[in-house]
């Protein structure tokens, strides 16, 4: 977004509220004139439209469609077609997800929610030269691609930032409890959150504990697992859980009567789980690479768009999915009027910063974000939960 550009959003922001954020957030070619549509053009979105990540993949497909009404409809002067297909929640679902795109000649893929339909669609995407965006899933495994970007993080991330927070500002005689489930993702957040704090420190000597990969639990999915950790007398916990999965691992935390304080990254406390989890999710604090509260003019204009839209607060998957579309958007202009997939994807590695309501980011060779991590703390805000930024932790990627 120009200077031009962001003068002209803040005064129609506190001018007209979020009308005329369509003007607000245009191209610079303000004063010219409008140029005929070119070619129309077909996207595909992947994301779970069931399951214990349906919110999720909700919030995936509000951020992408939030940019195109933002812009009419069109990414790079192209109008669109957004098609959306069903990841579930194994490889073999995500496949054929991808395999039904596919047939349909879209001119680039984006979302994915979980990390084991991400490496199960790898050699699929690779193997088309169609360049996925991915705006969630990112498995520090994934390396070596060619056609797949993620505009997210990648797992490790983080670990790596709470870890190295609290190596600072837990006590000496802190001991800290860590579960997992058992999945692709939990490995790497651990190892991220060990590598900055120390694998050496006592305060996190103990095993980490291992329970159900579940994304949808039972009431009492995790009590067995957390009565381990308990029996450790921790100080802390630190986990990783998202979705319908985390509200219930929070829950049933709570039930076996821990109140001592709870680390983790951002997910447990995305979205509707603050809704769900209400006073069991108080103080919880989290690493992320977004705050709905960030002050920043990108950020302004995106939340108040997607705020006016859906009446809540963006999350970090609308806002990784609507950076999707704006890369996309520059990616698919850079490649000419009639772009082919592999000309989208020759300019998505000419891309320079991107101007994010997260902040100022770019892609970096492992064409993954270097992007800024935030401390993020659950606080009552009224009647409901918010996630207060605390303040910036480091810069990753």
């Amino acid at each position: 977004m120009s200077q031009m550009n962001r003068r002209r959003a803040l005064q129609l922001l506190a001018a007209l509220g979020t009308t005329g954020l369509v003007a607000a957030c245009g191209d610079d070619t303000e004063g010219q004139p409008a140029a005929s549509p070119k070619s129309p053009i077909k996207i595909g979105l992947i994301a779970p439209q069931a399951g214990g990540f349906k919110a999720i993949g909700e919030d995936i497909t509000n951020g992408f469609q939030l940019f195109l009404d933002l812009h009419d409809q069109q990414l790079g002067g192209h109008p669109v077609t957004l098609i959306t297909a069903d990841e579930g929640e194994t490889a073999k679902t995500g496949q054929a997800a991808v395999d039904g795109l596919l047939n349909q000649d879209v001119l680039a893929l984006t979302g994915v929610v979980n990390s084991a339909v991400m490496l199960g669609i790898r050699d699929m995407v690779e193997q088309a030269k169609v360049p996925l965006i991915g705006s969630n899933a990112s498995p520090s495994s994934l390396q070596s691609v060619v056609y797949i970007w993620r505009t997210s993080y990648v797992l490790d991330e983080a670990g790596r930032a709470l870890g190295r927070h609290l190596k600072d500002h837990l006590p000496a005689n802190s001991r800290v409890a860590m579960i997992i489930p058992e999945n692709v993702g939990g490995p790497d957040v651990v190892r991220g959150f060990r590598q900055e704090f120390g694998s050496s420190d006592p305060r996190i000597a103990d095993p980490v504990v291992l329970t159900t990969a579940a994304t949808n639990p039972g009431k009492t999915a995790f009590v067995q697992d957390i009565r381990t950790a308990l029996n450790r007398r921790p100080t802390a916990v630190f986990c990783f859980f998202a979705g319908d999965a985390g509200v219930e691992f929070v829950k049933q935390l709570r039930n076996e009567g821990y109140r001592g304080p709870i680390y983790a990254p951002g997910f447990l406390t995305e979205g509707t789980a603050l809704d769900s989890l209400k006073n069991d999710a108080l103080n919880i604090q989290t690493a992320l690479n977004y705050s709905a509260d960030l002050n920043n003019v990108a950020n302004r204009v995106f939340a108040s768009a997607y705020r006016k839209k859906h009446n809540v607060s963006p999350t970090t998957y609308a806002m990784a999915s609507y950076d999707a579309a704006q890369v996309l958007h520059q990616a698919i202009g850079l490649a000419g009027d009639k772009p082919d997939p592999q000309q989208v994807n020759l300019a998505l590695g000419k891309l320079g910063q991107i101007d994010s309501p997260r902040g100022i980011w770019q892609f970096n060779q492992p064409r993954t974000p270097q992007q800024k991590w935030y401390l993020r703390q659950v606080q009552r805000d009224g009647q409901v939960m918010s996630n207060v930024l605390i303040n910036e932790l480091a810069t990753l990627g």
